[in-house]
């Protein structure tokens, strides 16, 4: 059995299709709700549905997860409430690792590239106390998955009990189908397609960092398959353990991606500058780039999913085709 948290939002569904697509038995934490969030497992039911507030109970039965992914987090860049997001970002964390430790099961999570804040000296991967003592996150978000990065470390120092297999995964910027129930938080290419699709201009902030041009804020974009294949992968090698970076390893242009979803929309390459809101100001990461010479080093040699050509597959298979859903 598989334990997928957050299985049914956006990276947690296509993983957990994935799982399934590989014949195994899966179980999702997570809430449904009451609007088409249940459409990202509609291709692929898992066995079971475990309400977050009923995991302990679920737990405490001692079912026999093979290993978990925990992919459940409050992911809001945005986030204000503090006691909840610690709640659920670390707590939650915390406890899954224990039981993992405890149960053999194997662990893998979600940390984030909001960890590394406005880095200047590059986003290494470097899994130390002094390096992530280097860390500055610009968020509420960020800052709780720091905080959890940082406590493992310093398990793993005291020589504390842990899962036979861990792995932390620092996600850059990921995009793809069944991210539609994210609000605000939907990826930038879902939004720029909808533009675009209504006949508009794409729209991107204007720069606020002196000497950088409008729409020239880079970030490192990656297609959701990719991610799943390296969560995949990292089943399959159950002695690699570690705090990755999970990204494409080459940065690219909001203006680059603007001009891919006009191009995959057959539209013209029509883009507009609005200037940014005053509650991204100071938390608004111009520039992220992964590097990916640790997940390399221990044995990922498989290729990722150029920018415009993960933009054409979202918008024409999905976005554009009628069945939006992976």
């Amino acid at each position: 059995m598989i334990l997928v948290t957050g299985g049914a939002g956006f990276i947690g569904s296509n993983l957990q299709a994935a799982l399934v697509r590989r014949g195994l038995e899966t179980v999702v934490v997570d809430r449904l709700g009451s609007d088409d969030k249940w459409r990202n497992l509609a291709k692929h039911p898992p066995a079971g549905i475990v309400a977050p507030e009923e995991l302990d109970a679920f737990l405490a039965r001692h079912p026999p997860v093979e290993m978990v992914f925990h992919m459940g987090a409050i992911s809001e860049t945005t986030a204000r409430d503090g006691d909840l997001t610690w709640a659920t970002n670390v707590e939650l964390s915390r406890k899954l690792w224990d039981w993992c430790a405890d149960r053999g099961a194997r662990f893998v999570y979600a940390s984030s590239a909001a960890t590394y804040g406005a880095m200047a000296e590059g986003f290494e991967d470097e899994f130390s106390i002094a390096a992530l003592d280097k860390l500055r996150p610009l968020n509420l978000y960020g800052w709780t998955k720091h905080a959890f990065d940082t406590l493992v470390i310093r398990h793993l120092l005291k020589a504390s009990k842990r899962p036979p297999q861990w792995a932390g995964l620092k996600f850059f910027n990921v995009y793809g189908p069944n991210e539609y129930h994210k609000g605000s938080m939907i990826s930038v290419v879902k939004v720029k397609h909808d533009e675009v699709a209504a006949g508009n201009p794409a729209r991107l902030f204007k720069s606020d960092v002196p000497g950088l041009a409008d729409g020239q804020q880079a970030r490192d974009f990656i297609w959701v398959g990719d991610v799943v294949d390296v969560m995949l992968w990292l089943m399959d090698k159950p002695a690699v353990s570690g705090l990755f970076n999970l990204g494409t390893g080459q940065a690219r242009t909001y203006l680059d991606l603007a001009h891919a979803v006009c191009d995959a929309a057959g539209q013209p390459r029509r883009v507009e500058f609005i200037t940014m809101p005053d509650k991204l100001r100071g938390q608004y990461q111009s520039f992220t780039q992964a590097s990916m010479d640790k997940l390399r080093g221990v044995g990922f040699n498989g290729q990722f999913t150029p920018l415009e050509d993960g933009i054409r597959r979202y918008v024409q298979d999905y976005l554009a085709s009628g069945d939006i859903y992976a």
